[in-house]
């Protein structure tokens, strides 16, 4: 079959709409592809940016560029789901792009991120096209896609896809096939949990949001040794407490209260296509994801002096500062957020581990092998404890330095704006700190550019304004090394009056 270019004009409940591809451009993100696929009903007054014809399109894409990007036999590729009412029906409409591309597809099912990762292994297949919308509201559909394990796909390859399809160059080829793989869930717990048994009992509260998580964590956590309290474990593809996202206020305090309630050790907490883990401790405070991973990091280098470790640019800037890494002689790199920018990072300097403030976190050798996994985090924390007999999580993170961190905090901006945004602000805070200027009253440090601004100032707190790789959105981050009070003021009286005097930034999804 032959595509036309992909359109973006076309509406719903027509014949062209039927039979033509829609693919919106501004869906092919940085290192996902991510689009709003739509609501039955019309529900949420947006109009589709994606159909099923667009997917197969998008499929016989991917299959072309696979064998652009391979050794010259038909690729061999992943394919799974995750937990929506739609993602059945769009990876199946995938499949039918690849096969038609002269792909071999190897369909596990429903499953995680990670599940699909790690299939590429234990099938041997170089590629894989995971149909997920991650931590996205329902609605939303994408596809994380690789073709080198255990890396996925970053703007290069992205821009080629995106290329290949919106102009209509898919290539056919005979040959294609597929095949359904069965036990691919069992196959993932057993190599999660692996030889590890906790050595004390631990009660750990597993929050899985209702999303796919809910089909393994409670299984592989229980056969960890641990004592498991399942929290919305139970499918339902319509969220009914919350969306999926432990990064987000609502989940991260609804593991509190459980915490709490059920006198546990900590919670871990799962997003919608499992490939991050939040944690709340025995206290029922919320540890963000980037201060877990400088825990995990102290506890590392006993076994491994002088590593590398790779933090995303949202990320404390305790790392930087802390005296056990620093006895240890680890090194430190903050590079651009994204789960495909840390993973090739992470590779290139040969890191033992990744960390990002999402909950993505990324263990190398002899831990994982560099793909990010929420349940591998999760027993990686587990570890931590059990390491450390007779110290609870805040004991633990109570030897950190005093470090006030915010949500991670979104305003709307269309896609097609928000990069110019960011570059406005870039060159705003860039010639501030030129020209000596300060925040609140500290001089400005420095200014990382290298994914947004990140504004270092003079007594180690700083703020960060990004675009989101997936959503029109912009990110926002601060951290305080004097109070929460002042956190809070970097964000009312920095950052926020910063952003909205520019009328395409819209409203925050949640605010300190």
């Amino acid at each position: 079959m032959t595509y036309p270019p992909a359109r973006a004009d076309l509406r719903p409940n027509t014949a062209a709409f039927e039979v033509l591809p829609l693919v919106k451009p501004t869906g092919f993100r940085e290192y996902d592809a991510r689009w709003w696929f739509g609501l039955p009903g019309g529900a949420a007054g947006k109009s589709p940016e994606l159909n099923l014809m667009g997917v197969q399109a998008l499929g016989a894409g991917l299959g072309t560029l696979l064998w652009a990007l391979g050794d010259g036999t038909a690729p061999r590729v992943v394919v799974g789901h995750d937990f929506r009412f739609y993602s059945l029906s769009i990876k199946q409409a995938l499949t039918i792009g690849l096969v038609e591309a002269g792909c071999h597809v190897m369909d596990i099912g429903l499953a995680l991120s990670p599940v699909a990762y790690f299939a590429q292994y234990a099938l041997d297949a170089p590629a894989v096209a995971m149909v997920t919308a991650s931590h996205n509201e329902n609605g939303w559909t994408g596809v994380k896609m690789g073709a080198a394990r255990p890396l996925t796909f970053g703007p290069d390859e992205m821009g080629r896809l995106r290329d290949i399809v919106l102009g209509g160059r898919q290539k056919a080829r005979p040959g294609g096939s597929l095949v359904r793989v069965e036990g691919m869930r069992e196959r993932y717990i057993d190599d999660v949990v692996g030889e590890f048994r906790l050595s004390r009992p631990l009660r750990v509260v597993a929050a899985c949001g209702n999303g796919a998580a809910g089909h393994y964590a409670i299984e592989a956590l229980t056969r960890m040794g641990a004592d498991v309290v399942p929290m919305d474990a139970e499918l339902d593809w319509t969220f009914p407490r919350y969306n999926p996202n432990p990064e987000d206020a609502a989940m991260l305090h609804a593991m509190a209260e459980q915490v709490r309630a059920h006198g546990a050790d900590l919670a871990v907490g799962f997003d919608g296509d499992g490939d991050r883990c939040g944690v709340v401790d025995d206290t029922g405070t919320e540890i963000f994801a980037d201060k877990i991973g400088l825990l995990l990091a102290r506890d590392m280098v006993r076994d491994h002096p002088g590593a590398s470790f790779v933090v995303d640019v949202k990320s404390t800037g305790l790392y930087a500062t802390d005296p056990v890494l620093a006895a240890a002689g680890a090194r430190v790199d903050y590079f651009k957020t994204g789960h495909s920018y840390i993973k090739r990072r992470t590779t290139e300097l040969d890191a033992v581990a990744g960390f990002e403030k999402s909950g993505h976190f990324f263990f190398r050798a002899p831990y994982g092998r560099g793909y990010d996994d929420g349940l591998v985090a999760a027993r990686e924390v587990l570890r931590l404890l059990d390491r450390n007999r007779g110290r609870t999580l805040s004991a633990l993170a109570a030897d950190l330095a005093p470090a006030w961190t915010s949500l991670t905090m979104s305003a709307h901006c269309d896609d097609e704006r928000k990069y110019g945004v960011v570059d406005s602000v870039v060159a705003e805070y860039t010639a501030l700190h030129a020209a000596g200027g300060a925040l609140l009253g500290r001089r400005i440090q420095s200014v990382n550019t290298v994914n947004g601004a990140r504004v270092a100032l003079e007594d180690g707190s700083w703020v960060l304004v990004r675009a989101s790789s997936n959503k029109p959105e912009l990110v926002v981050v601060v951290e305080s090394v004097r109070s929460e009070d002042d956190m809070r003021a970097l964000f009312r009286d920095e950052v926020k009056p910063r952003l909205t005097r520019r009328p395409e930034v819209g409203a925050f999804n949640q605010e300190v």
